[in-house]
């Protein structure tokens, strides 16, 4: 094993990694608590 297939290994996590974070991100199960942090600017105590 050579430093590129280390590199190529690394690459391959990093979009795996981005992708599960986009997945997350977008999911329907967390959009009510992301509409909620969205307005905690706007909430006055």
């Amino acid at each position: 094993m050579d430093i590129n297939d280390l590199r190529s290994i690394v690459t391959a996590i990093s979009l795996l990694t981005f992708v599960g974070i986009v997945v997350w991100a977008w999911s329907k199960r967390n959009q009510a608590d992301f509409e909620e942090a969205a307005r905690l600017p706007f909430q006055e105590d």
